[in-house]
């Protein structure tokens, strides 16, 4: 049924002209001006595409885009799906298993973070080098998830160190400040009690979010080599905490926008 339900979705975007993507991009809150640098060829609401969860979240546009940057086909996921929308992890992932088949060879992902690690300030961008899924399920936990490729994903290297290298030269080249790290998802929608960020601390974690790490486990079910890149958007001391509010997140991630899009960019030209 699943099987069927994707093969559905490619044949869609397929005969809407979505026809050879070769990297993929996730776009988390607050990060849409990459879309500008995009010569866009289809663009495609989540509603419209069969079998496709539909964003629910206001600040997350929801819609498919495809075109060219720097010389390059993209397929662009300009809002994502999170489980504390009351998505199950099926469809939370649903995207990166289109794009897959669709065609990508690499995938992007961006995401807005939380910095648990004191010496990172908000607005600074991290490279995430490793994960912890607190989630408390997987992706690939279904019946048959196999089906897809091999349930028992290897994690040893959830992200690419080939493709974090490039982005650190890249960081290095610009002079972008690029801090590297591990990041920790959780369900949410709630941010986290003092307790809970001593917690993370504990468990040497540098910045947290609600998203990302499912889309990783996926990418690596389906042997795709990924890399992910968080914009800091508040610093999460528990002896020091500080009220958060959501235009404020959206605000210092879009300040921050444009280190990334020049970190992807040039990536992009690189693979």
């Amino acid at each position: 049924m699943k099987k069927q339900q994707l093969q559905e979705t490619v044949k869609f975007l397929q005969s809407n002209g979505i026809t050879h993507p070769e990297i993929g991009i996730v776009l988390g809150t607050g990060l849409k001006k990459l879309i500008d640098e995009i010569d866009i060829e289809q663009e495609i609401p989540y509603a419209k595409i069969p079998h496709f969860p539909e964003a629910t979240v206001e600040f997350h546009s929801g819609k498919l885009i495809y075109g060219t940057l720097a010389e390059k086909k993209v397929l662009v996921m300009s809002g994502r799906f999170h489980l504390y929308e009351g998505y199950n992890l099926w469809e939370v992932t649903y995207g990166i298993r289109t794009m897959r088949q669709l065609g990508i060879t690499t995938l992007l992902v961006s995401n807005a973070a939380g910095a648990i690690n004191l010496n990172f300030k908000k607005g600074d961008l991290m490279l995430i080098d490793d994960h912890i899924n607190l989630q408390g399920s997987s992706p690939l936990a279904f019946k048959g998830a196999n089906t897809f490729g091999p349930i028992f994903a290897d994690m040893l290297e959830p992200y690419s160190k080939k493709l974090n290298q490039l982005v650190k030269a890249i960081a290095i080249k610009h002079d972008i400040a690029l801090k590297e790290g591990t990041y920790a998802s959780v369900v949410g929608p709630q941010l986290e009690t003092r307790a809970e960020y001593r917690m993370l601390q504990i468990l040497e974690v540098d910045a947290v979010g609600m998203s990302t790490v499912p889309e990783i486990i996926v990418a690596k079910q389906l042997n795709l080599p990924a890399a992910a890149i968080s914009v800091l958007t508040d610093e999460c001391d528990p002896k020091n905490l500080q009220p958060v509010n959501i235009e404020e997140i959206i605000s210092v991630a879009g300040k921050a926008e444009p280190k990334m899009i020049t970190l992807f960019k040039e990536l992009i030209t690189k693979i």
